[in-house]
């Protein structure tokens, strides 16, 4: 069983910046990618961006695009998410998630799933 544990959220103004952490423990595998997903309260879980095992591909929402910025350090077993130039809608709860096999914006990509860290953007 692999465990992911988001840390990094918080409050900050619109036009702030944060960067969220995403680290896999337990049973130690190669993944195909990693992934962070938000959900806002009454809102479907939404697409963020997602990196592959290698960090050669990355893939992001139009909406975060240019924003944001994802990485992953594999010594650490940590997955990144850079966030500029926060925007009030940005306000979500982000999960991590990681999947066996494959890469894409669907949650039923991915087979592991984190708790969540809270990001919110005050007006």
């Amino acid at each position: 069983q692999v465990q992911l544990i988001e840390s990094g959220g918080g409050l900050v103004q619109t036009g702030g910046s944060l960067r969220l952490s995403c680290t896999a423990s337990g049973r130690t595998i190669v993944t195909y990618s990693t992934a962070w997903f938000r959900q806002a309260p009454g809102k479907d879980r939404e697409f963020v961006a997602t990196i592959n095992w290698a960090g050669s591909t990355t893939i992001y929402a139009d909406s975060v695009k240019g924003r944001f910025t994802i990485s992953r350090d594999n010594a650490k077993n940590t997955v990144y998410l850079q966030m500029n130039s926060l925007k009030h809608e940005d306000t979500a709860l982000y999960y991590c998630a990681t999947s066996l096999y494959g890469m894409g914006s669907r949650v039923s990509t991915y087979n592991y799933w984190g708790q969540g860290t809270q990001v919110t953007v005050s007006s």
